[in-house]
């Protein structure tokens, strides 16, 4: 980087873009994913210069950025054009929250907003924890969640660990879907970027058995608010699963 802290970055992907919004650092953003949705607003502010696994090159080096995000070795062939376009490139690969959480405080140090980005960090920490540690009126409810469905995708790192966190349990590991008994209680689906169909669930080859779906209790949640490892996830994306889970409103303590 010929600037510290960068004057100009592009963003190909959401969670970054958001991150950047919540420290105040907004202004620095020339560039970003299709993808980017929140805050609201940056749909209108910055140009779009991305999918998530292809790239408008010509049209990011024109943004003359003085550094590139992006995400995971999915991206790998856009970086590798860029770094040889004589670009510099910091790649995040946070797949937990952990991961999460470091993410907003290695953001937050490139562009020297380290404290805020702590403290943005921190004020997660302190939610999940109150969270976790909700009294619930019942059993933890078993749940599946779904990525995508043709073909089935699931297993993101940081759903499950928000699935423990709401109160429920993840039963991916030991999903047997012939066996009632074992069947997932709630089906949780986000299917990346389209319109989750609970039909189309209800309709698969023995899932009439499962428990979630004789119970109508097949919930979709938003792309945008889960399956992008940042701020999201952690925040309305887990409101979104303890509403799932927990359906009906929590005594008052």
């Amino acid at each position: 980087m010929r600037q510290f802290p960068p004057r100009r970055i592009v963003c190909l992907t959401e969670e970054t873009v958001e991150t950047l919004y919540l420290l105040g650092e907004q202004d620095r953003i020339v560039g970003v994913s299709g993808y980017a949705v929140r805050p609201p607003q940056v749909r209108r502010e910055k140009p779009r210069v991305s999918a998530f696994i292809s790239a408008d090159i010509p049209k990011i080096l024109k943004l003359e950025p003085d550094l590139v995000l992006a995400f995971s070795d999915l991206q790998a062939d856009i970086v590798a054009d860029l770094v040889r376009a004589g670009v510099d490139i910091h790649v995040f690969n946070q797949r937990d929250i952990a991961g999460i959480l470091a993410m907003i405080r290695t953001l937050g140090a490139l562009v020297d907003a380290a404290e805020r980005a702590d403290q943005l960090a921190a004020s997660y920490e302190q939610r999940l924890g109150m969270i976790a540690s909700t009294d619930r009126p019942a059993a933890k409810p078993r749940v599946y969640f779904e990525e995508w469905d043709d073909p089935l995708i699931s297993g993101i790192g940081w759903v499950s660990e928000l699935i423990e966190i709401a109160g429920g349990e993840d039963v991916l590991p030991n999903l047997r879907f012939q066996k009632a008994a074992k069947g997932p209680d709630v089906i949780l689906a986000s299917w990346c970027g389209k319109k989750v169909v609970p039909d189309k669930i209800r309709k698969r080859s023995g899932w009439n058995e499962i428990p979630a779906v004789r119970n109508d209790r097949i919930v979709e949640i938003k792309s945008a608010l889960i399956l992008q490892p940042g701020p999201a996830a952690l925040t309305d994306g887990l409101d979104a699963i303890v509403k799932a889970l927990w359906p009906e409103p929590l005594p008052s303590s």
